[in-house]
């Protein structure tokens, strides 16, 4: 995984106050992604990582005029995955993984390539992890997150900018 701290990166921190706001960006994520791109979701447990996937991934599934249904958290199936018109999300949690070989056991190195992925407790993939993936920490504040996103300059730099005046337009009470 690409250290953030290269000059080749692209770096954003967002302040969320309120669940609706991680879900807001989850949302606004959703967006951003093609397939065959990957987000990497960091934290300690109850930062917010399950429920900034599962936003994301019912707005990628609304977007692709997909059905929405129950989002699981996938930490005792490890993967879970959802179609959503010409493209597969996998939703992976992989907090009880003990080898980053057992990646590609689960499909995952495929799915990398060929779905849109997001994946809890990166730091399980070890050196597997995509370069091209865009890492989005999350950490407790006061009340609420903070979510700090990193990703390879050249991919992310312009979707990302998107996501700049974002905490000014996250008061939307439908989130």
């Amino acid at each position: 995984m690409a250290t953030p701290h290269s000059s080749n990166q692209i770096r954003l921190s967002l302040d969320l106050p309120r669940a609706a706001d991680t879900a807001a960006l989850g949302r606004a994520l959703a967006h951003l992604l093609r397939k065959g791109e990957t987000l990497l979701l960091a934290g300690p447990i109850g930062a917010g990582k399950s429920h900034l996937a599962r936003a994301t991934i019912r707005e990628v599934m609304a977007r692709h005029g997909a059905a929405a249904e129950d989002i699981p958290s996938p930490t005792y199936t490890l993967v879970q995955t959802y179609a959503a018109g010409t493209a597969e999300i996998w939703h992976a949690d992989l907090y009880r993984l003990t080898d980053p070989q057992d990646v590609f056991e689960l499909g995952l190195d495929e799915a990398f390539t060929e779905a849109i992925c997001l994946v809890e407790w990166p730091d399980r993939l070890g050196e597997t992890a995509p370069e091209s993936a865009l890492l989005i920490e999350l950490s407790l504040a006061g009340d609420g997150r903070r979510a700090d996103l990193s990703g390879v300059k050249t991919l992310w730099a312009e979707r990302l900018s998107h996501l700049a005046g974002l905490p000014e337009t996250l008061d939307d009470p439908a989130g």
